[in-house]
């Protein structure tokens, strides 16, 4: 049960249809999802305020997981980080073990299936969307890693900007997920405004994020969107690394 409120109810959370999003981990509330038993799901990104994509927090307490595959619908592509605990996962008729920093990514109609495995509740990340096939480019294959196994480079040639890129850069791919991390007043290089969207989840720090014309404080645990030529940018300005895993929509042309 939710304790009564000691003050004026009042949020951090901005919607901005089409543009923007801003979503604190104080505002998610639990969505009932058929196949997904013994977990805390909320919705963060979906196609009812713009995005291309559903994006998913889950937290899954001990026997909870999937009781079938999800996002096994034809042309439905999946992906899933562990934010923190410990899971197990399949795919494809393959298992892996999961600790936190491990991600899975299910091609096309293929469908994942997770099981919390650890001590402790397992947070994690899920993902799904359409996929857009493109003539002469193959079809994606399944991705199972971990974080440390995945090369660290520059931002922008900038030594206090850190990125990782998850899946493979073959043009089979029709989106990526990327971990970004700014140390303590590092900021990005420009500002970005491009035709792809992203939904990014902070996994350390803070910063202040250039949302459309709006300087916005983010935070650990928020989930930020970002809709389609949306002008961004961001200052790390906490003391310890401003980090966020996003998602990135890329190798394909724009239908007309």
């Amino acid at each position: 049960m939710m304790p009564y409120p000691t003050d004026i109810l009042s949020t951090r959370a901005v919607i901005r249809p089409g543009k923007y999003v801003v979503i604190p981990p104080e505002g998610l509330v639990n969505n009932v999802i058929p196949g997904i038993e013994g977990c805390r799901v909320s919705i963060v990104a979906s196609p009812k305020y713009g995005a291309s994509f559903v994006q998913y927090l889950v937290e899954a307490q001990p026997g909870g997981g999937t009781r079938r595959p999800f996002g096994r619908e034809e042309g439905v592509e999946t992906f899933l980080y562990i934010i923190s605990g410990r899971a197990a996962l399949a795919a494809d008729g393959q298992g892996f073990d999961a600790p936190a920093g491990s991600f899975l990514y299910a091609p096309p109609g293929l469908g994942l299936e997770f099981w919390q495995a650890g001590e402790e509740p397992m947070r994690a990340i899920l993902y799904k969307q359409r996929y857009i096939p493109a003539e002469g480019v193959g079809l994606p294959q399944l991705c199972f890693g971990h974080t440390s196994q995945l090369e660290t480079v520059h931002l922008d040639g900038m030594e206090n900007v850190y990125m990782q890129n998850f899946l493979p850069a073959g043009l089979a791919y029709d989106m990526n997920f990327h971990i970004l991390s700014f140390e303590p007043g590092a900021s990005h290089s420009f500002v970005e405004t491009h035709v792809q969207e992203h939904g990014m989840y902070i996994l350390e720090g803070e910063g202040i994020y250039l949302l459309d014309e709006d300087w916005r404080m983010i935070k650990k645990g928020d989930f930020v969107w970002f809709g389609p030529y949306c002008p961004q940018a961001a200052y790390a300005t906490g003391r310890e690394r401003f980090t966020y895993i996003y998602s990135k929509d890329c190798n394909r042309d724009v239908s007309i």
